[in-house]
């Protein structure tokens, strides 16, 4: 019990992340927009959910740790990634109004690359900051 509240406490805004993108992976239904119009907007909204979560946690450990442990970032990028594929397997198998889809899967995938390339960056920055 004391390390959920310890991760509660380093993680918030990751936890909340990944909260939502389990919610709107499997919600029924979304209204229409006007960004529907835009081609592949679900593959680029897939890539900035995954891409932006994994930024967030990378920010918040950047924010309660010291030293970098390598190990705990590459589960991270693993996670998110099996995440993506849970979430999808989610839609195919569970849902009756979602799909899973492969391409989804790539953007999620993308998208963590991408954060977890910015998380590097903000790594060199923090500490040359600090």
């Amino acid at each position: 019990m004391c390390f959920f509240i310890q991760i509660v406490r380093k993680y918030p805004l990751s936890l909340l992340c990944i909260l939502l993108i389990g919610v709107l992976s499997l919600a029924p239904y979304f209204p229409e927009t006007p960004l529907d119009n835009v081609a592949f907007i679900d593959k680029w909204t897939h890539l900035v959910m995954y891409g932006g979560t994994c930024t967030v946690i990378w920010w918040e450990y950047l924010r309660s740790h010291s030293t970098l442990n390598s190990r705990k970032l590459l589960f991270t990028l693993v996670g998110m990634i099996l995440l993506g594929g849970l979430m999808e397997l989610l839609q195919a198998y569970y849902t009756t109004t979602r799909s899973g889809e492969w391409l989804d899967f790539w953007a999620d995938s993308i998208g963590v690359l991408l954060g977890y390339a910015i998380g590097l960056l903000m790594n060199v920055c923090y500490f040359h900051i600090r």
